[in-house]
């Protein structure tokens, strides 16, 4: 039984850190709740609706979970999960994105020459 593989061992995935993980679920949850939340949104700030349809828009937006919303979701470094720094073209922080280029890593970025 030497090929048995081991309950014990870590097991690796492609995400940097715990960071990055839990970034990748909340942008998960927001594109699966983003529809719902729009329209509970817009039913909640509505003022010419009766106050009885605005509160099931505010009971609706309650139930979604927090993590879908936008502003739980923050830009990530794709390599290095930085949360600082991001280039949002490429989404890689500026310290990789400056050794990718300089090593003609990333496509259509040229060093400045003049």
């Amino acid at each position: 039984m030497t090929n048995a593989i081991k309950l014990n061992q870590p097991v690796r995935n492609n995400w940097t850190d715990w960071r990055m993980m839990k970034d990748n679920r909340r942008r998960k949850l927001l594109v699966q709740y983003a529809p719902d939340r729009v329209r509970a949104k817009a039913l909640k700030k509505n003022d010419v609706l009766p106050p009885e349809i605005t509160e099931i828009g505010a009971k609706m937006l309650a139930e979604i979970p927090r993590d879908a919303s936008l502003t739980r979701v923050r830009n990530r470094c794709a390599i290095t999960s930085r949360p600082r720094g991001v280039v949002t073209r490429w989404r890689l922080s500026r310290i990789v994105w400056r050794s990718l280029a300089d090593y003609n890593k990333l496509s259509g970025v040229q060093r400045a020459m003049w």
